[in-house]
C-alpha cells in the first residue's frame, strides 16, 4: 500500500507539469483554435532560461521562476502578434505547420548553443532534503513543485471564475462565436491570453529544470502527451485540463510499476476510450468542439 500511494504521488508531481501546460495550451486552443505546437518548446525555453540567468548572471531560482516566465510572456505576445495572428482566419493546417516549424528552430537553436547533453541544475537551497508525509518520506522540492502547481491552477481558476476579465477570457476560450455575437471584441483578448499561455509553459520549464534534464529535446519528449492531456479534459476546458493532468500523470507513474511494457501508451488508450464515450472530452462540450 506504502508503495501504490508513493507512486500516486509521483504521478501527482509529474501532473503538475502536464496541468500547468494543459492548462496555457487549453486556453490557447480556445480561443485562437490553433494547435501551438510550439508549446513544448517553451518549456524548455523556461528550464534553460533559467539554467542561462543563474550561469551566466548567477540569479537565483526564486528570481527566475518570476523573471523567465514574464520574459516568456512577452516573447509569446511578439510571436502572436508577428506570425500566428497573421495565419489564424486560415486553415489551422498552417498555424499547425507554423509553430512546429518555430519549435524546430527553437531547438537547434539551443543545441547549437548547449549540444545535446543535458545541463545541471541543482535544487534550491531552501528546498533540498526531504519531508515526512507519515508514510514515507519524499523529496522536498518535490512536494514543493506539486504544491505550488496546485496553487497556480487554483489561482487561475479564481481569475476565470469570479473577475469580470476572467469571465470574458473563459467565455472567449470555451464559446468564443457566442461571446463575438454578444458583442464583445474576443480579438483583442487574443494577444495577452497567448502571452499568458506561454508564460504558464515557462513557468513549468523552470519548476523542471531542477528535477528533469535541462536540454533541447525536454519540450519535445513531452508535447504529444500534453495533446492527450487537453483532449482528456476537453478542447478548450480549462478545468478539464487541469484535471486530465493529473489523472494522466498518475496514471502514467503507477503503469511504470505494474505494467511498464505499457506505461507509454496507457495514456493514449485512456484517450482513445474517452474520445469513445465522451468525444468532447471529460469536460468539453460537444458544440463547443471545433473541426
Amino acid at each position: 500500500m506504502n508503495e501504490l500511494v508513493q507512486q500516486l504521488f509521483n504521478g501527482l508531481v509529474s501532473g503538475s507539469f502536464y496541468a500547468l501546460l494543459a492548462l496555457g495550451l487549453s486556453v490557447i486552443f480556445g480561443m485562437l483554435g490553433v494547435v501551438n505546437f510550439a508549446h513544448g518548446a517553451f518549456y524548455m525555453l523556461g528550464a534553460v532560461g533559467a539554467f542561462v540567468l543563474l550561469d551566466t548572471v548567477g540569479l537565483s531560482w526564486w528570481l527566475a521562476l518570476v523573471v523567465v516566465p514574464v520574459v516568456l510572456g512577452v516573447v509569446g505576445m511578439a510571436f502572436e502578434r508577428l506570425l500566428v495572428a497573421r495565419l489564424v482566419r486560415l486553415d489551422p493546417l498552417y498555424n499547425f505547420l507554423l509553430t512546429f516549424g518555430v519549435a524546430l528552430i527553437l531547438q537547434d537553436v539551443v543545441r547549437l548553443k548547449y549540444g545535446v547533453a543535458s545541463q545541471p541544475y541543482s535544487r534550491p537551497a531552501l528546498l533540498d532534503g526531504t519531508v515526512n508525509l507519515g508514510l514515507f518520506d519524499y523529496p522536498t522540492y518535490q512536494v514543493f513543485v506539486f504544491a505550488f502547481s496546485v496553487v497556480v491552477s487554483v489561482l487561475v481558476w479564481l481569475v476565470l471564475a469570479r473577475t469580470r476579465v476572467g469571465m470574458i477570457v473563459r467565455a472567449a476560450t470555451e464559446r468564443p462565436e457566442l461571446t463575438q455575437a454578444l458583442g464583445i471584441d474576443v480579438r483583442r483578448w487574443v494577444t495577452p491570453v497567448f502571452g499568458f499561455g506561454i508564460a504558464l509553459a515557462g513557468l513549468a520549464g523552470v519548476l523542471a529544470a531542477p528535477m528533469r534534464a535541462v536540454n533541447s529535446g525536454m519540450g519535445a519528449d513531452l508535447i504529444i502527451v500534453i495533446f492527450a492531456v487537453v483532449v482528456i479534459g476537453g478542447l478548450g476546458s480549462v478545468f478539464g485540463s487541469v484535471v486530465a493532468g493529473y489523472v494522466v500523470g498518475m496514471l502514467g507513474a503507477v503503469g511504470s510499476v505494474y505494467l511498464p511494457a505499457f506505461s507509454q501508451s496507457l495514456v493514449f488508450v485512456l484517450m482513445a476510450l474517452v474520445l469513445l464515450l465522451r468525444p468532447a472530452g471529460l469536460f468539453g462540450r460537444e458544440e463547443g468542439v471545433r473541426t
